[in-house]
């Protein structure tokens, strides 16, 4: 998966249309090897951000679990610690 795209089922606070939408245009950007759309492909672009979002949106509504919601902090914590030891090892 492609690292940008955050995990957004199971969060207290939940997630916000926002992040939706930021982690369609992540998805978007890696499948169609563009950035930045050109004009003459922006239009079908902002389609597929759209239709993922949507998609997106549907999922995280359907998804049920037991497990407690995940607290963005400590979540954004982990995250830090695994970049730290990545760069720790890299520079080993």
């Amino acid at each position: 998966m492609c690292r940008n795209i955050k995990t957004l089922h199971n969060f207290e606070p939940p997630t916000t249309r926002e992040e939706i939408d930021a982690a369609a245009v992540q998805y978007v950007r890696k499948v169609s090897g563009m950035q930045k759309p050109s004009q003459a492909n922006a239009e079908a672009f902002d389609r597929a951000v759209e239709a993922v979002t949507l998609a997106s949106s549907r999922l995280l509504d359907e998804l049920v679990t037991t497990a407690p919601p995940k607290d963005r902090e400590v979540e954004a914590a982990k995250k830090r610690n695994r970049w730290e030891q990545r760069a720790a090892a890299a520079n080993a």
